[in-house]
């Protein structure tokens, strides 16, 4: 059966910059690369697909090491054990490429949909989808996005005469790290001109996981959106060159969601009773087996029997930090029937998904035994990790530090005309020149230039790319620069 979204569309390996060039440079420059490599004397050829080429240009990137320093759970912790944005995304990265694996291979020997020459792009692809899909998030995990939301919400009912849009205005109201990150790779990530790290539009599609902008019906109700106002040209080319539905998601979007839920879901648990905040030994021994409190017993008693004897064993032989071993155990598990049974969901649903049919329900909840496991994650994450006292504590100082730095920034540097550049006497001046150098650089290039505009300054953009320059650099802080920075500015810490 033909369906509407094509598996040649969505590996498209062409990159935003391609669309950019002249067709007759562009094929040159081809036709003398492949002379380059294939020639018989110099049998030495670039083996990668662009896939692979995607993730090799990310992992040298500025932007994927600040994740080291961006917390996933726990902000600002001296342990190495506790996960931050970048471990979790490596986890994120491992699983969404079993999944490519299984799925290229359904797709080449029982669909016949891809051939052996398709080998490897798509495990490429989300593995690098996974490594950067946190890429946007702010300081202090997502609790850093609802600052900032919230910050904004306030200060345009506050600013009621201010020139944005209602579209513009939600860009911020409804700030979202996944539209961020979109924007980081295809424009903030600066490399050599205006398109950013130039991944492929195939890798890109994959990322775009609300494929719309913050105007649309879905966007104002969920507070979910795929691109903001100013990438909505790149944000309608990545959907025409792959899915080319409207509002339709890219159908590995799906699994690299699942991968990111399987990953934080269980990972966070391990991380809590690491901390010794979630008390395993009874959730497990007591919830879980003896009062069937979150109804996945009776559902999966034979393999949680044998974690029960992997759990006493440990527990009896007077194992070292027992407990962790146990959820470990539990949560390698758990993982394990996560990603069956949603290989089970793509397969029975795969017309739908592949005809735009299938909706943005996640994979997790239309498993049948699954969703399960997933809502027992949730629900203890829920009880014991999210109301902890030092999560609590911490998701203050994060609100305190990201508010404030919004407010000096923006209060100071958007109404005030000063001629920034050649007068450092204005207070708006000196806290401009703190934004990095790069992110001023890549505001005054025109979309259409691989050079600034001629005569082009700061004070001449509008108050929506003033607004926009201020975000990047706030949510492109990590846990400790925007710490250390709030503490110099408010003159608690001398610089």
């Amino acid at each position: 059966m033909e369906t509407k979204i094509k598996w040649s569309d969505l590996l498209n390996e062409k990159r935003i910059k391609d669309n950019y060039k002249e067709k007759e440079k562009l094929a040159a420059e081809q036709k003398k690369k492949e002379e380059i490599m294939f020639t018989d004397e110099n049998l030495i050829y670039d083996h990668r697909s662009e896939f692979e080429r995607d993730y090799d240009r990310i992992m040298n990137s500025s932007s994927l090491r600040r994740l080291q320093d961006k917390a996933q759970v726990f902000p600002l912790q001296e342990s190495d054990f506790i996960r931050t944005r970048l471990t979790h995304s490596m986890e994120v990265s491992a699983i969404a490429r079993s999944f490519g694996v299984w799925i290229e291979k359904w797709l080449i020997e029982v669909k016949k949909e891809l051939t052996n020459e398709d080998y490897g792009k798509i495990p490429s692809l989300l593995a690098t989808a996974g490594l950067v899909h946190d890429l946007g998030n702010p300081p202090y995990g997502h609790f850093g996005e609802d600052v900032i939301k919230k910050w904004f919400e306030a200060y345009f009912k506050e600013k009621k005469e201010i020139d944005l849009t209602p579209a513009q205005k939600n860009d911020f109201i409804n700030f979202d790290g996944n539209a961020q990150g979109i924007r980081i790779l295809t424009r903030l990530q600066f490399l050599n001109d205006q398109f950013g790290i130039n991944f492929t539009y195939g890798t890109l599609s994959v990322l775009l996981k609300y494929p719309f902008d913050s105007s649309n019906e879905y966007a104002i109700d969920n507070k979910k959106f795929g691109y903001f106002q100013q990438d909505s040209k790149i944000g309608q080319e990545i959907i025409q060159e792959t899915v080319n539905i409207p509002d339709i998601r890219n159908p590995l979007t799906y699994f690299l969601e699942a991968a990111d839920d399987i990953a934080y879901l269980g990972s966070d648990v391990e991380d809590g009773v690491k901390k010794k905040i979630i008390p395993w030994e009874k959730v497990f021994e007591v919830d879980i087996i003896e009062k069937n409190k979150y109804k996945i017993y009776e559902v999966y008693k034979d393999a949680i029997d044998d974690l029960k004897i992997k759990h006493d064993r440990a527990k009896n032989n007077g194992f070292p930090d027992y407990l962790l071993t146990s959820v470990q155990n539990f949560k390698v598990w758990a993982q394990g029937q996560m990603i069956r049974e949603i290989k089970e969901v793509f397969v029975e649903n795969y017309d739908q998904i592949m005809n735009g049919d299938f909706g943005k329900d996640e994979f997790l909840k239309k498993t049948k035994n699954a969703k399960f496991l997933r809502q027992f994650l949730k629900d203890l994450l829920g009880e014991y990790v999210f109301p902890n006292k030092e999560v609590l504590s911490l998701e203050l100082v994060g609100d305190s530090v990201i508010s404030d730095l919004l407010s000096i920034f923006v209060n100071n540097c958007i109404f005030d005309e000063s001629d920034f550049e050649n007068d450092s006497k204005p207070k708006a001046g000196k806290l401009l020149r703190m934004i990095s150098e790069n992110f001023i650089f890549v505001h005054l290039l025109n979309d259409d230039s691989e050079n600034p505009a001629k005569g082009k300054k700061i004070k001449d953009l509008d108050t929506y790319s003033k607004l926009l320059l201020i975000t990047d650099f706030i949510s492109g802080m990590t846990d400790s620069y925007a710490l250390d920075l709030h503490q110099k500015l408010k003159g608690v810490k001398m610089p």
